[in-house]
């Protein structure tokens, strides 16, 4: 007779960490943990290189077991992780029957270096692997064993293309594991939703998961204590009413952590209700109306490094005479002024193919960072209704925030946290502070083999780009692939008619190619081939090469622009000289480049720059960008903070 199964009931119906207050005591104490964290790191560099022996030591062992002798192992190791917290001994030999796993059922075996990597993910840090180090491989390490466990996991990454491309490619591995994989991406329905959430191991975007946590926190209401939760269920006969999508956040593995941690963390995530369309078009109009009447200069100054549109008092005296008796007018100075500056910029600071893209007669906004659009996205405060009119497309209500939530809050609610990238050193310092995330930095596998030429640096963009077509032309002829890598959709297709007038062939990946992405991919490693892209090609791209192209020395990308941020410069230049691969970074920029306009440093200080330090003036001018935007995320969390405890009263502000 076998013995009835016990179900014990769920502790927490939607586990996740409490936010702890920030004051002067938290600030210390992360000076501290900084210093501490510094302090140990030869002692955590030994321990990880005594744990990749503790694995290494289980190969010959398990590489002698037949399938059933494996799943043997599988089976006693699955109950020793679900006894209570491991320790390393029991960690180790589930890092090697995943490896053993791996080799079985994808042919690819964890590497020493991929060990370390996954081990420094199990104690809640960054790990900083080159490009190319094969990040995808080594989160199956700690998200399967933490799923062992009984811990679900979400593995976060940039995109949604990338979150269908790991979870295809590792769903083999999971299953021999006998685990559960899902995928959530945009589009799905919340029942769809519901079943990826509740896979053992769940692959999705940053923005898709933090929109689905708002959504739950919506539906359940701000009363949502775990004593709350559990009485509403037993009122309901077992269910809530609309049942949340997610089960709570235990465990998160972010991918590209500085990308989805830093770099998207300076705008908050909103859901809105839409307002009425017709009224929202009638008050685009009068703006923009209004707007083209001001005189640049004499109305208005446009901070193009800050991206802000000030009025002068001359302009505000003639937007008010403007303004008359229109229903603009009525709701007073401060609505005809705000109004105004919404409308000018519309017209001044965000240009297409630049900031957005018009596709199907809609405005669809380009992410800086990642190069592609995000269509489920729109400015605040009008403005994109503003720009709608402006391209003549139909017009949309205006989002009305009933919920919002900042990055830093919501991945610092997850109980254990942790993150892989190629880029992280230079945001270990804000890594540290906001999310407790220390940086490890994993050796590579093989020597890097990456060349890097000397930056060339030309006095006009027109020059700057016959230079690059005429050595795109030459690298082509002899076989070698090339990747011209741009900051705008605009410049890429300048570019690519560049490279169309000369007769050389090329592709084009950027946000209005977006659903050919996968496809130019693979093309782009072939002898001779040339393709030109955003920073769309920066992340989590790993392009191929045929065994011609590696004897002749690889692929060659060249950086036409360097971006905000020396961290997404770096990941361009990691597509080339991957896994120890061959590979050559080429610089070539002009004084007329937007960065350094966007940096505030004038014509004449770049030309007296450009005869002493040459290419330190463009270092200069990230450097200055860099810290502006630190500065917002540091000043959007600060005010997120706040606004939360001055709410308090009525619930979370969520």
């Amino acid at each position: 007779m076998s013995t009835p199964s016990l179900t014990l009931p769920v502790t927490h119906l939607y586990p996740e960490r409490n936010e702890a207050e920030f004051g002067w005591r938290q600030r210390v104490a992360g000076m501290l943990s900084g210093a501490r964290h510094a302090l140990a790191l030869p002692l955590r560099s030994a321990r990880r290189s005594g744990f990749v022996k503790r694995v290494n030591q289980w190969r010959a062992q398990l590489a002698q077991l037949d399938d059933a002798g494996l799943a043997g192992q599988l089976d006693q190791l699955r109950g020793d992780l679900l006894r209570g917290e491991p320790d390393e001994a029991c960690l180790a030999r589930s890092f090697a029957v995943i490896r053993e796993m791996a080799h079985r059922h994808l042919g690819l075996c964890h590497y020493d270096v991929q060990i370390a990597g996954g081990y420094a993910l199990l104690q809640g840090t960054i790990a900083e692997l080159e490009t190319g180090e094969g990040k995808t491989l080594t989160a199956t390490l700690a998200a399967a064993t933490a799923a062992l466990a009984g811990t679900p996991v979400h593995v976060v990454t940039v995109n949604d293309y990338l979150a269908q491309r790991d979870q295809s490619e590792m769903g083999p591995l999971y299953r021999a594991l006998g685990l559960s994989v899902g995928v959530v991406v945009s589009g799905m329905s919340a029942s769809e939703r519901r079943a990826a959430y509740r896979a053992d191991i769940t692959y999705c975007s940053n923005k898709e998961v933090a929109f689905d946590y708002l959504r739950d926190r919506i539906l359940l209401g701000y009363n949502n204590s775990n004593l709350r939760m559990k009485l509403a269920r037993l009122n309901r006969s077992g269910a809530l009413a609309g049942e949340p999508v997610m089960r709570g956040l235990h465990f998160a593995i972010v991918d590209e952590a500085d990308s989805v941690l830093i770099d998207e963390a300076r705008t908050p995530l909103i859901i809105s209700e839409r307002s009425d369309p017709e009224r929202e078009r009638r008050r685009a109009e009068e703006g923009l109306g209004l707007a083209r009447q001001l005189r640049r200069a004499t109305h208005f100054r446009q901070e193009r490094a800050s991206r802000q549109i000030e009025l002068t008092e001359a302009g505000r005296a003639e937007l008010h005479q403007l303004a008359g008796q229109s229903d603009a007018a009525g709701y007073g100075k401060r609505y005809v002024e705000e109004l105004a500056r919404n409308a000018l910029s519309a017209l001044h600071l965000f240009q297409r193919d630049e900031h957005y893209l018009v596709r199907d007669d809609k405005i669809e906004v380009i992410d800086e960072n990642t190069g592609r659009t995000m269509r489920d996205r729109s400015w605040g405060e009008g403005l994109h209704q503003m720009i709608e009119v402006k391209e003549g497309c139909s017009v949309t209500g205006q989002s009305v925030p009933i919920a919002r939530i900042t990055y830093q809050r919501f991945f610092g609610r997850y109980r254990r946290l942790a993150g892989m990238t190629g880029t992280a050193r230079e945001a270990q310092s804000e890594l540290l502070r906001v999310y407790h995330l220390p940086v490890v930095r994993i050796a590579t596998h093989r020597p890097l083999q990456r060349v890097y030429a000397r930056t060339k640096i030309f006095a006009s963009s027109d020059e700057k780009w016959r230079h690059i077509v005429s050595r795109t032309s030459a690298l082509s002829a002899i076989g070698v692939p090339v990747l011209i890598g741009t900051r705008t959709v605009a410049t890429s297709e300048k570019v690519s008619r560049a490279l169309s007038a000369q007769g050389i062939t090329h592709n084009l990946l950027n946000a209005a190619q977006d659903e050919q992405e996968a496809g130019i991919i693979a093309q782009a490693g072939r002898s001779g081939q040339v393709t030109v892209a955003t920073n769309m090609a920066g992340r989590g791209v790993d392009i191929r090469l045929d065994p011609l192209v590696v004897e002749s020395g690889g692929l060659h990308v060249i950086m036409s622009e360097l971006h905000d941020s020396g961290r997404i410069d770096r990941q361009l230049y990691g597509r080339c000289a991957r896994q120890g691969d061959p590979g050559r970074v080429e610089v070539v920029l002009s004084l007329e480049d937007p960065l350094l306009v966007e940096s505030g440093l004038g014509l004449a200080r770049r030309r007296w720059f450009f005869q002493r330090i040459n290419e330190l003036l463009f270092r200069l001018a990230q450097r200055r960008i860099e810290r502006r935007h630190a500065r917002m995320r540091r000043d959007l969390l600060h005010w997120d903070r706040q606004l939360g405890s001055a709410l308090a009263f009525s619930g979370r502000m969520e």
